[in-house]
């Protein structure tokens, strides 16, 4: 049971600081510990076990058990098991020792945690806000229980400012975004620039943090989350939709029937293809291959219709339920289906080997970027940043979900760690993206895509689901709870992780560089809710608020 081993390990170390396990399958794994040894453990788990560092929740669990609770959250990929260390906390001091000295990692997750649920990381490197605004008042933490989900704070100061680091010696400061003609999401890079070579960047972003998992554990219910969730990302709606279905069924022991299984999994790989097929267009776009950029356009175009053909729309599918999936492939969608795939297979051939060929590309990606095996370790990078470096990460193959584990794929890798091996790698995950959808087809069982519950979940039960996305690992963290919704809903997209490498990528490379670095990541940021008006003709600005926004809306 790997579960089990992997339980045996670590208790020959601290078998005595254990409190508590949980072991309700064989891939999944929840210990609970002494908080004088979660640094330890979690050195051990990532250093000792090779464990990949994925997330770090806080909890208020106050209602409950009158405690606050830590969970640090690290996938053994040998094992193919998930596991949760988790560390209960009292609820007049809400200090744990911070395990990014251990685990660099978990910095963005710690720093979380310390602004949205006031726990404190003691040791912490930095402990500058993440998720906060700011002039968000001190000591008022929205996802603490007792604060209301529609409450707007009294005393939020408009004038305070970010601190931002002073710059190197000898460097000037070039301010990339939060608006930038190539970013479409605001994000505030602060650039340290010596003449053409960046010294040092840091990141202010989550400008405007949309309060989902608010929302999901006090107004909506289970099967109204999926719709929220869809809208988490522009392009990965769909796998941040089953993400959180699974995670629910994992906590609650629900089993979807097969058939929904693998419909979830072709709809996962038509996301996977439209979203590379994307980013292989803007990524030339970047570079000046403009042909490439509308020839990708094009050729995704027909998978967006089968989307809308399945589903009934282009993006937001309104696929999962808990326990299984509203839209069923019928036998002419799944001719559809293989007609597109034999025209993009063939096309996509001819626009691979001009991407592998053109040297203008290689000159400007190889070199460029580089995310080495020991930076993926070190801060958690996933997905096609991970494979580029040569790790063979891929959660379809080292936590199986839905229907991967009965289809055949190659995980492709690349050894450049820059961004030309993380062009090649999403270049042919294209193709083992159609191969899955084939195979997914031919074996597709008959039967129901839903399963008939009557019974309310039981609450208190914790459920982890990792997904790989277009970018990389989503993975999701629930509570199950009372009044058919959860406790706790954490959402840890793929671009969570990989923006915490940009600073390493860009350090001692060509400002000119820093577009196409920060493309090759894919990066997802929320989007923005204020609208900024420039007077062309008296050069006066003014900022709308979003009810400004809303009221022009409603006229008339």
């Amino acid at each position: 049971m790997p579960a089990r081993n992997v339980l045996n390990q670590i208790k020959e170390r601290f078998e005595p600081s254990i409190l508590r396990v949980d072991v309700p399958s064989d891939n999944r794994l929840f210990l609970y510990v002494t908080p004088g040894v979660v640094r330890d453990i979690c050195n051990h788990v990532f250093r000792d076990l090779d464990a990949r560092y994925v997330v770090s929740i806080g909890i208020d669990d106050r209602p409950y058990s009158g405690q606050f609770t830590v969970a640090h959250n690290f996938g053994f990929e040998r094992e193919k098991v998930l596991s949760s260390i988790l560390v209960n906390l009292p609820a007049d001091d809400p200090v744990i020792d911070s395990i990014s000295p251990a685990v660099p990692a978990a910095n963005w997750a710690e720093r979380e945690f310390r602004d949205l649920l006031g726990i404190e990381p003691v040791g912490c490197p930095s402990m500058k806000r993440l998720v906060l605004p700011d002039g968000w008042p001190e000591g008022v933490h929205p996802l603490r229980k007792d604060f209301s989900w529609d409450l707007k704070p009294a005393k939020f100061d408009e004038n305070k400012v970010f601190a931002f680091d002073d710059p190197p010696e000898g460097c000037v400061v070039v301010p990339f975004g939060p608006f930038h003609p190539t970013l479409d999401e605001p994000a505030h890079f602060r650039l340290y620039v010596e003449g053409e070579i960046v010294r040092g960047c840091e990141y202010r972003g989550f400008m405007v943090h949309r309060g989902i998992e608010k929302l999901a554990d006090t107004v909506l219910t289970y099967n109204e989350i999926p719709m929220m969730a869809e809208r988490i990302c522009g392009i990965c709606g769909c796998v941040h939709s089953v993400a959180y279905a699974q995670a629910v069924e994992q906590a609650a022991a629900i089993e979807p029937p097969a058939r929904a299984r693998f419909i979830r999994t072709i709809m996962l790989e038509l996301e996977r293809l439209h979203s590379h097929l994307l980013w292989v267009g803007l990524a030339n776009h970047i570079l000046g291959f403009d042909t490439l950029f509308m020839q990708s356009f094009r050729m995704r175009e027909p998978i967006m219709w089968l989307c809308e053909r399945i589903t009934g729309n282009r993006k937001t599918y309104g696929l999962c339920v808990i326990g299984g999936v509203r839209w069923d492939i019928t036998p002419e969608i799944k001719d559809d289906i293989n007609r597109i795939l034999d025209q993009l297979e063939k096309e996509w051939i001819a626009a691979a080997k001009a991407v592998q060929g053109d040297r203008n590309l290689q000159k400007r990606t190889k070199g460029v970027g580089i995310a080495d095996a020991a930076l993926v370790k070190d801060l958690g990078l996933i997905g096609p940043i991970a494979r580029a470096s040569g790790v063979p990460q891929d959660c379809r193959r080292d936590f199986p979900y839905a229907a991967y584990d009965q289809v055949d794929f190659q995980v492709i890798t690349q050894a450049g760690c820059d961004v030309w091996s993380r062009v090649l790698v999403r270049v042919l995950e294209v193709f083992e993206s159609i191969r899955i959808i084939r195979q997914c087809l031919e074996k597709m069982p008959a039967g129901p895509i839903q399963l008939q519950l009557d019974d309310e979940l039981p609450p208190g039960r914790i459920g982890l689901s990792s997904i790989e996305a277009p970018r990389g690992e989503a993975h999701h963290f629930v509570v199950t709870g009372e009044e058919n919704r959860p406790r706790r809903w954490r959402v840890r997209a793929p671009t969570y992780q990989n923006l915490q490498g940009i600073p390493a990528m860009i350090k001692d490379q060509q400002l000119a560089d820093m577009t196409i670095s920060l493309g090759s990541i894919d990066p997802c940021f929320s989007c923005t809710d204020r609208l900024e008006i420039l007077d062309i003709k008296s050069g006066d600005v003014r900022v709308y608020s979003q009810q400004e926004i809303v009221n022009m809306t409603r006229r008339v």
